[in-house]
C-alpha cells in the first residue's frame, strides 16, 4: 500500500514551494531614486538597455567632496575655463531656477569624471546617440523626451510626448561670456567626448520641433547634466 504524505511534510512541501515562486516573481528592477553627494533625490527610468536620472543635476559638490565653484560674475565666469576649474551657476544666477532646472556645469567639470554620483556618469556621445537611436532618431527623439505642455518649455513645444520619462526641461545654457540664453526654448546637454582636437559634443532639444540634434559646444559653456548608469 502506497503510504500518504503526513501533513506536516505537505504543509512544508508548500511553504518551500511558495518561497521559492515568491523569490522567482521578484522585482529586480533598478532603484527608482539616486541620491548624490548633497543628498539631492533623483528620479530615474529605465529606456531600453540604458537606465538614466528622469531629472536635472544640481549637486554642488564633484562625489569625491570637493566643492564646485559657483560664480555668477561673467568675467569670473570665464575664468574658470581658462584655468580648468570645475564651476556651476542656476540661470540668470537665480536659485529657484536651480529647483526646476537643475544646474548649469561648464565642461571641467564634466570631464573631472566625479560629477554624477558613485555608480552613475555623464554620458558618452554613443550613449547619447544609443538614446536618439532608440527614440527614433534625429528627426523625432527630442519630442519622445520633452516633458509635455507649456508649464516650463515656450509654445507649440512641438510634438513633445515624454514617451519614455526622460522630461527634458528647457534649462536654456550660459555663454563662455557669461550670458545667460534660451530658458524655456532649449534643453542643452552635456556628452563626455573623447574627442581632443575640437569641442565636446552635446545635446540639444528645442521648444518649436522635434529634433535631438549633437553638436559641439564651448567648454567655458554652461549646459546641463543628465546621469546615466554605469
Amino acid at each position: 500500500m502506497k503510504k500518504s504524505t503526513p501533513p506536516a511534510v505537505k504543509l512544508l512541501i508548500l511553504v518551500v514551494t511558495i518561497s521559492i515562486m515568491a523569490t522567482g516573481c521578484k522585482k529586480t528592477d533598478e532603484p527608482e531614486t539616486v541620491t548624490d553627494i548633497d543628498g539631492n533625490v533623483y528620479k530615474t527610468i529605465v529606456i531600453g538597455p540604458q537606465i538614466w536620472m528622469a531629472e536635472n543635476l544640481k549637486t554642488k559638490k564633484l562625489n569625491d567632496g570637493t566643492s564646485i565653484a559657483l560664480e555668477s560674475v561673467n568675467n569670473e565666469w570665464e575664468n574658470l575655463y581658462s584655468q580648468n576649474t570645475p564651476g556651476y551657476c542656476w540661470h540668470d544666477n537665480n536659485p529657484s531656477n536651480g529647483n526646476i532646472y537643475g544646474a548649469l556645469y561648464n565642461y571641467a567639470a564634466v570631464k573631472s569624471g566625479k560629477l554624477c554620483p558613485a555608480g552613475w556618469h555623464v554620458p558618452f556621445d554613443a550613449e547619447w546617440q544609443a538614446l536618439r537611436d532608440f527614440a527614433g532618431g534625429e528627426n523625432i527623439a527630442g519630442g519622445k523626451l520633452k516633458e509635455r505642455g507649456t508649464a516650463h518649455w515656450n509654445s507649440p513645444n512641438t510634438g513633445a510626448n515624454d514617451e519614455f520619462g526622460f522630461t527634458a526641461l528647457p534649462g536654456g545654457e550660459r555663454y563662455e561670456s557669461g550670458d545667460f540664453h534660451y530658458l524655456g526654448i532649449n534643453t542643452n546637454f552635456w556628452s563626455r567626448s573623447g574627442k581632443k582636437t575640437t569641442e565636446p559634443l552635446g545635446v540639444r532639444i528645442y521648444y518649436d520641433n522635434q529634433i535631438f540634434h549633437m553638436s559641439g559646444f564651448h567648454e567655458g559653456m554652461g549646459l546641463s547634466v543628465r546621469c546615466i548608469k554605469d
